[in-house]
């Protein structure tokens, strides 16, 4: 009789509730991030913690310095090392990272530096290797790095549009390394790419938009990006998580 196939799904969180909402929908891990708005930045330590007070789950840390590229100065690097450090000693179960060369190419150097930092933490590439001129290449390197798991959309702007590169990249790491599909991930999505593809991970953020509880609104001043309001929250919703885990576990054979 076949084993049953464990499928894997992360969620991306900012916040203490989105992590709690994760873990109600059934996530199997979280990535912890600040800033999803941008696309994530590095949390906060103390946001690290209370997540880590509040729910059960592996926690996988986002290390990323700031917003943009993926060419670190000297500067970022020597940052994104002693936050290696902090998470690693404050119990993280992993960390995700990333960083290119300026002709496209992975970073290989910088990143076995790295993860010389990492210890027992898991290693997660993210979505730098989106943004690299040559994926098959960057995943062999990953491999001879020893890096455990790949987050990727394909290189596209979301995993149904990247679904053929997806779907070469399972078939080519044929489970040396995981590749973890991200990007526009509901329930729909992960119906087709297990139908279309050998792909068993799935990162998601299942976000809503809560309304702030401001009475007072000015109209005249805008703290954050321009075009937003000022008085809208994203935070995961439960419900899509758990979706997206039902049809997961559907698909398992009995």
């Amino acid at each position: 009789m076949p084993l049953r196939q464990k499928y894997l799904l992360e969620c991306c969180t900012d916040s203490v509730e989105s992590s709690i909402n994760a873990q109600k929908g059934k996530a199997d891990r979280l990535e912890l991030c600040s800033n999803l708005i941008i696309g994530g930045t590095t949390p906060t330590l103390a946001l690290f913690k209370r997540v880590r007070e509040t729910v059960d789950i592996p926690i996988h840390v986002l290390i990323r310095p700031r917003f943009g590229d993926f060419l670190y100065s000297l500067h970022e690097l020597n940052i994104i090392i002693k936050e290696i450090d902090m998470f690693r000693d404050a119990g993280a179960d992993g960390i995700v990272i990333g960083c290119l060369n300026a002709d496209g190419e992975l970073a290989v150097s910088e990143l076995k530096e790295l993860i010389a930092h990492a210890g027992a933490m898991r290693i997660t590439l993210h979505r730098a290797f989106d943004m690299c001129k040559s994926p098959f290449k960057a995943m062999e390197e990953a491999k001879e790095l020893g890096i455990h798991n790949i987050l990727t959309s394909g290189q596209q702007s979301s995993c149904l549009k990247g679904i053929d590169l997806l779907r070469q990249l399972s078939k080519e790491a044929n489970g040396s390394i995981s590749i973890i599909a991200g990007a526009g991930i509901d329930e729909a999505a992960v119906r087709t790419l297990l139908e279309e593809t050998s792909i068993t991970s799935f990162h998601m953020s299942g976000k809503r938009i809560v309304e702030s509880e401001m009475r007072f609104r000015n109209p005249h001043v805008s703290m954050g990006i321009p075009g937003m309001s000022e008085y809208e929250i994203w935070r995961t919703d439960a419900g899509e998580i758990s979706a997206v885990r039902k049809r997961l576990d559907e698909t398992l054979p009995n």
